[in-house]
């Protein structure tokens, strides 16, 4: 054992929690292996308990990448920390995935990560912590490519028991030409859906939409947006009981030309309006092009709109990012795309630009009791000439 590994295991056993709790996850699982002692503190039932309270307020982003004829990499960062982490995910992945499959990284929430195999349509959960690697059944709308999956469309949803290692997966889609979400139980290890309320009922009603739901995006366009929403339960052993709201939000007059839209994804000069939604929230990305003769963009505005309380029925302004944080975050780009979410009144997104193969990756937030724009600093993640095969935020990661 190296000397400063032993003169580490010399310190107090309260000292040496103090520390281990600073750390993030990644970093804990490797110190299980220095010693008996670090191993025992780590195990420790009040340790785990402490630590797991600690992490429920941390934020993830994880970032799946391939290159050819390479194994593809999944790499965490928390907003507490200061670096990327390389999440050991492939030898696990490796159990279940035929050889030469094409797997793309949908959605995570705490210790469990879901995926996608394109050649195979199947779905598949892997618990980071328990290494246990399951395919999950098909839904009822049957075998999904990889194209069929929406992030504003889907959540996860881990137990919140640290001992449990079930959840529940929720989509928004439509079925027979309706509105419908979509839900599996691990615990089970089965689906169901249910059809959320008809136009009229809608209309006829009056619901307050607070931060109690979920909103999932069935579908996004420029003729506007089919948005359900269902009451949160945070019980992983039950499923959704109340019936889903079929929420469909427009701009009004004023706004309806200026948001002519592309949706989540938009490429060179195609395009110089786009939207990525979250959570029941929509950022508006507006560029120019960086010269006449270019495919090469900047950001020029930024744009944060949410449901408006009452029935949700209009897209609300809420904000515009600050010209200083848009200049700092302005830089050419080719091509751009990004996703959100809303935690306990913080709205956060990523957008990833990809410039002749180089990818930079903006994390911002928005607080709204402070009305204030952020930006986190993230450090080069070593993606040039990888491919991006998902990316989302999720909630900390918990020992168990």
């Amino acid at each position: 054992m190296p000397t400063k590994d032993i003169s580490f295991c010399l310190l107090p056993s309260e000292l040496i929690q103090y520390i281990i709790l600073q750390l993030s996850l990644p970093e804990i699982i490797q110190l299980k292996s220095v010693n008996k002692s670090i191993f025992s503190i780590i195990s420790d039932g009040d340790f785990i308990r402490n630590y797991n309270h600690q992490s429920s307020s941390a934020t993830w982003l994880f970032l799946y990448k391939k290159r050819w004829r390479r194994e593809a990499l999944l790499y965490g960062f928390a907003d507490s920390s200061n670096r990327w982490f390389n999440i050991l995910i492939c030898d696990m992945l490796k159990q279940v995935v035929p050889p030469g499959e094409d797997v793309y990284f949908l959605t995570a929430n705490a210790n469990i990560f879901l995926f996608a195999l394109n050649n195979t349509q199947q779905l598949m959960s892997v618990d980071i912590m328990t290494r246990i690697v399951k395919n999950i059944p098909p839904s009822p709308l049957g075998p999904r490519g990889t194209s069929s999956w929406r992030r504003s469309g889907m959540k996860l949803l881990s137990c919140p028991n640290s001992n449990c290692n079930h959840f529940r997966f929720l989509f928004a889609e439509y079925h027979q030409n309706r509105p419908t979400l979509f839900e599996y139980n691990s615990r089970v290890e089965t689906w169901e859906y249910s059809w959320g309320t008809s136009d009229h009922e809608v209309v006829g009603q009056d619901y307050y939409l607070d931060d109690e739901f979920i909103f999932l995006s069935a579908s996004n366009g420029r003729s506007g947006s089919v948005i359900i929403g269902v009451v949160r339960s945070y019980e992983c052993n039950t499923t959704i009981t109340t019936t889903p709201l079929v929420i469909r939000p427009t701009f009004n007059e004023q706004h309806a030309e200026d948001h002519r839209l592309a949706v989540g994804f938009s490429w060179g000069d195609s395009i110089d309006l786009l939207h990525v939604y979250g959570d029941g929230n929509m950022m508006t990305i507006r560029s120019d092009k960086v010269n006449n003769n270019s495919n090469k963009r900047k950001i020029k505005r930024i744009e944060l709109w949410g449901l408006s309380r009452n029935n949700g029925r209009y897209w609300e302004f809420v904000s515009t990012a600050p010209n200083e944080l848009i200049h700092k975050i302005s830089k050419p780009y080719g091509a751009m795309m990004g996703c959100m979410q809303k935690t306990q009144r913080i709205t956060r997104a990523i957008l990833m630009t990809n410039l002749e193969g180089t990818w930079e990756t903006i994390w911002l937030s928005y607080n709204n009791n402070s009305n204030h724009w952020a930006c986190l600093q993230l450090p080069d993640c070593n993606m040039k000439g990888s491919n991006l095969a998902g990316v989302t935020f999720s909630s900390g990661l918990t020992l168990s």
